[in-house]
């Protein structure tokens, strides 16, 4: 099969993982494409795919006889979606020689327009792969696990000489617990890559260093007619904190390595109210600058309003994975020759968020990630290209084949 064909199955299966959930999986639909990843990985021969008691996938493709000693490579894509357009069944639809301009999506009334993604016109004469404007389409990251399996697929029957291939399929990526039950010992390899990313030979190795910071205002409500001097109304400060920060270092006013405040939630009236944000930056430094704005915001609000108004609460997230990758750059300069290799020009991208790659990265499995051909992820607008699954797996296939020599 090629990858889009096993992706047109997995779209279909709707696996929203849940951010309010204190299980694990927080989904228990997960499962379902769980077992049947499990299904299909048997079926084409890899003996030891079982699925664990946190809906974790895992198989390996043992090495060529007198290959056993080459690095043990793993590949790492996740089941899970954004539950965002995702209450209803995933109808992906198939377009045929796409001309490059503005496709309705469905009977949905929404546009896929050149003037909202410009890079359309570059699919010009692909098949192209969309929703129907009511959903989101799995994309991401189904297509990442279509293209292992087809890479395992091809590997098995067309006898592609290889060191050891582990595999790994995992649940709530997009809720931030993808690693929570990830055993790196049981996993087996020496390093791996996520097939996490959007365009087809997209290499990334730099992400966000990540926290989140949530401020509780305590205001002083009075009856408006006799607050002179007393009232201290919540509402009023959480605007004061956000006036407070630089207003372009918003996610809309900055790109490539540029950090964030980002403000994702508020609440409150006059006796108490609630902000919360992202933080976000590439650079170690400027990301500690970025916390200790925070800091000096809460102190010099409490010493104008009083103690105790403003209470700061920062939670760390994740970390840069590139001082790990630092270290192995053969994975960085491996995966630019596999798309030499495979006619596709590389790109080296930072990621303006974080991956599965990042944490493992950090729990002692080097992980950066690569592109899977996707695009407009997280939203009705998501698209993919057959062409450029096809690509993607090539490259994946070709990274094989570089360690397997």
């Amino acid at each position: 099969m090629r990858a889009y064909e096993r992706f047109l199955t997995y779209a279909a299966i709707r696996t929203p993982s849940d951010e309010n959930s204190t299980t694990s999986p927080s989904s228990k639909c997960q499962f379902e494409l769980a077992d049947l990843l499990k299904d299909e990985m048997l079926a084409i021969g890899i003996a030891d795919a079982h699925v664990t008691e946190y809906c974790y996938v895992y198989g390996t493709i043992p090495a060529t006889p007198g290959l056993e000693s080459k690095p043990k490579i793993g590949f790492i894509a996740h089941m899970d979606t954004v539950s965002d357009y995702c209450d209803h069944d995933i109808k992906p639809i198939v377009h045929e020689n796409y001309d490059g301009g503005d496709l309705a999506l469905g009977t949905s009334g929404r546009t896929l327009s050149v003037k909202d993604f410009p890079h359309l016109p570059s699919l010009k004469g692909r098949t192209l792969i969309t929703t129907d404007g009511t959903t989101v389409l799995g994309a991401d990251d189904k297509a990442g696990i279509a293209e292992i399996m087809t890479m395992a697929e091809r590997l098995i029957k067309e006898n592609i000489p290889h060191g050891t291939i582990c595999i790994a399929f995992t649940p709530d990526e997009e809720v931030g617990a993808g690693t929570a039950h990830f055993d790196v010992e049981k996993f087996g390899a020496d390093f791996a890559y996520t097939l996490d990313g959007d365009s087809e030979g997209e290499i990334q190795y730099e992400n966000f260093n990540a926290c989140k910071a949530d401020f509780e205002i305590t205001g002083f409500g009075v009856h408006p007619g006799s607050s002179k001097d007393t009232m201290i109304n919540a509402c009023l400060v959480a605007m004061e904190i956000n006036q407070m920060l630089p207003g372009c270092e918003t996610p809309r006013g900055t790109e490539d390595y540029e950090g964030f405040f980002h403000l994702t939630n508020m609440s409150g009236d006059v006796t108490s109210a609630e902000l919360h944000y992202i933080i976000r930056d590439h650079d170690k430094d400027y990301f500690e600058m970025r916390k200790n704005t925070l800091r000096l915001i809460e102190k010099d609000l409490n010493a104008k309003w009083g103690e105790g108004t403003v209470k700061l609460t920062i939670t760390e997230q994740y970390k840069n994975m590139s001082e790990i990758i630092a270290g192995c750059m053969h994975l960085i300069e491996n995966a630019k020759q596999a798309c030499v290799n495979a006619n596709v020009t590389p790109q080296i991208l930072p990621i303006r968020g974080g991956t599965d790659g990042c944490q493992l990265s950090f729990k002692g499995l080097p992980c950066p990630n690569l592109g899977t051909g996707g695009h407009a992820y997280h939203g009705p607008y998501e698209h993919i290209t057959v062409e450029g699954m096809d690509q993607a797996t090539d490259i994946v296939l070709e990274l094989v084949k570089i360690y397997a020599k």
